[in-house]
Parts: C-alpha cells; sequence; structure tokens
C-alpha cells in the first residue's frame, strides 16, 4: 500500500480504513492464497497469546512473506521464533539465563563502554557522519557478541560478518556464506567449551548457558549454534533500525527529546523506549501464523488450517488502544 509522503512512519491510511471498516478480513498474498489480514490492536492481542495459534512454518497453508520462505520452510532449524510450546518452552529455556535483570544490568558498563567508543569515533570525524554505520549498526553486533560470550579479539570478525548476513544488496549466496561462517566460528568456540576438563565456574553469558544446556542434554550442539546465530540475526537489524529511525523521531519531535534529556528516571526512560518501539514499529512486514483450530473471533470463524497475518503497525497506531496514536508521547502512560 502507497504511504502518505507527509510522514512516511506512519501507516498506509488504507490500513486505518481497515481497521475502522474490518478489521479480520481476507488479503490476497504473493502465491494467491488469502490468509485473514488483524488490524485492530484487541484482536491482535487475543489471538496471538491464543494456543490455537500456531508459530510453525511448515504447517500448510502458513502464510509466508514469500516464496524464498516457503522454500526452506522445512530446511529451517527449529528455534523460539518458529516453534510452538513445548518445543518452543524448551528452546526457551535454554536462553532465559543471561536475560534476567541481574545479569543484563550486570553489562551495563561493557556497554556503555562500546556506544561510548563508537560516538567518540562518530564525534571525531569526518563530519558530517552516516549515523547508521557509524553507530546503529556496529553497537548491537559488539553488544551480541559480549552477551554470547566471544572473546573480544574476536569482535572484528563476528561483526564484519554479521553485517554481511544482513546486507541487502548481497546474493542468497553471499550472505548464506556468511551466516555458515558465524555458525562454524560459534560451533568452535562451544566444541571448545565442552571439551574443557575444568569448565571452572560459569561465565554469565548465553554461550555458557547453551554449553550447560547441551552438557545436560537440554538440547543439541547443533541447535545451540543455530541459537546463538538465530539471537544474532534476530537482534541486529531490528535494533540497528530503532537506533537510526528513533534518532530521526526524536530530531522531528524536539519537545519529545526535551522531555528524554530532562530525565534521569529509569522508569521514565523504559516507557519513552516503549513508546519509541510503538510509534516506529520496526517489523513492518506482518507477523504470520496458521490457525489449528477453528476460532471465533470478531463476529467471523477462523478455520482451522487459515493463515493469519497480523499488521503490527496499524495495531500500534490504533486510537481505541492508544489515544492519540499519530502522536510521538514519551510521557504515554
Amino acid at each position: 500500500m502507497p504511504r502518505d509522503a507527509g510522514c512516511p512512519l506512519a501507516p498506509a491510511p488504507e490500513v486505518g480504513v481497515l481497521r475502522g471498516e474490518r478489521p479480520i478480513g481476507r488479503v490476497r498474498i504473493w502465491n494467491g492464497t488469502t490468509p485473514w489480514l488483524i488490524t485492530r490492536h484487541a484482536d491482535q492481542r487475543a489471538l496471538l497469546t491464543d494456543p490455537r495459534v500456531s508459530n510453525d512454518d511448515r504447517e500448510p497453508n502458513f502464510p509466508h512473506v514469500n516464496a524464498h520462505r516457503a522454500d526452506i520452510a522445512h530446511a529451517t532449524p527449529r528455534l523460539i521464533t518458529n516453534t510452538d510450546a513445548p518445543e518452543h518452552t524448551r528452546l526457551r529455556r535454554a536462553v532465559n539465563g543471561p536475560f534476567v535483570v541481574r545479569r543484563i544490568e550486570a553489562m551495563r558498563p561493557a556497554v556503555q563502554k562500546i556506544v561510548d567508543e563508537r560516538i567518540d569515533a562518530l564525534l571525531a570525524g569526518p563530519n558530517p557522519a552516516d549515523l547508521l554505520t557509524a553507530l546503529a549498526l556496529p553497537v548491537p553486533s559488539l553488544v551480541i557478541a559480549e552477551l554470547l560470550g566471544v572473546p573480544y579479539e574476536d569482535h572484528d570478525f563476528f561483526q564484519r560478518n554479521s553485517n554481511l548476513v544482513l546486507d541487502g544488496s548481497l546474493s542468497l549466496a553471499e550472505a548464506g556464506a556468511a551466516s555458515a561462517a558465524l555458525a562454524g566460528y560459534l560451533d568452535r568456540l562451544l566444541g571448545e567449551r565442552l571439551a574443557a576438563t575444568d569448565p571452572g565456574a560459569p561465565a554469565d553469558d548465553v554461550l555458557s548457558e547453551l554449553v550447560g544446556r547441551v552438557r545436560n542434554g537440554g538440547m543439541t550442539r547443533t541447535e545451540a549454534v543455530h541459537m546463538g546465530v538465530a539471537m544474532l540475526i534476530a537482534g541486529h537489524e531490528t535494533t540497528a533500525t530503532m537506533i537510526s529511525l528513533g534518532t530521526l523521531a526524536l530530531l522531528q519531535h524536539p519537545d519529545q527529546l526535551a522531555v528524554l534529556r530532562e530525565t534521569d528516571d529509569a522508569r521514565a526512560i523504559a516507557g519513552a523506549v516503549e513508546e519509541t518501539l510503538r510509534y516506529l514499529t520496526i517489523v513492518q512486514t506482518g507477523v504470520r501464523r496458521v490457525a489449528r483450530e477453528d476460532i471465533e473471533i470478531g463476529g467471523v470463524t477462523i478455520a482451522a488450517g487459515d493463515g493469519i497475518v497480523f499488521d503490527l503497525h496499524a495495531a500500534n497506531w490504533d486510537p481505541e488502544a492508544f489515544p492519540g496514536a499519530d502522536r510521538l508521547d514519551l510521557a504515554r502512560p
């Protein structure tokens, strides 16, 4: 759908019409199938938490984003992004530990150092600088490397291949080669830790958590490697885009930038991040699911086997859920 040239960050005007007049309706996608398009916040919240809605992209009629995704679905490793309970629960437990508040807080000095160094390099010139390449892209890959437990001396290799994996101008073969290099590297690190006769005290990083899961039979070594690569890919581009577009949004709303600059309250800052996530809605290709059973919602029946596409941007700009949804409001309750 065409964007409003006046505000490219806003959903297409037609989406607002659909949300108001036909919030649950059929839409035709690339392969001629007609999954349900969900545009209202309340309906999305209900369906995304409904156990009858499946995330398994190998299911018949799963509404893949394109032919390539459909072709590789059965060859794609099973991850937390494409499985249902109980498999999803098992895989998620494998990486929950490093994300508890205590461990994340312990990472603050390392993350601060990474950000400070990139900002210092950006300010050193030449100017004007490209925020995306100077700050937004390198920071997530370096932080993820820290989170995974990648040795500092390997950060350049990790960042270089991370960028190649996500470079949309490269061929699938080139991006695949970079992904394979990362997988091989993580497999070697994992193997070294598994082979250690005296592993010592476990470190507070994801790789150590994965090693523990492999040791106790909670997951396979291959699953652990794929999980590490998936965390990199899932967390890199979205975070980089948030940093760059979030900066743009704040510069376009100087009153909101002033609100952020004038507070050091952690809750207020967390709320500002949530509001920026809502306003920008980085993932705009539609979250995709398939119904396992018949579901009655909003006066329609989504039949077992029907595909479902969730337009998150439409839901995040739903005035019933967010009054004045087209406005960036960092103090939004």
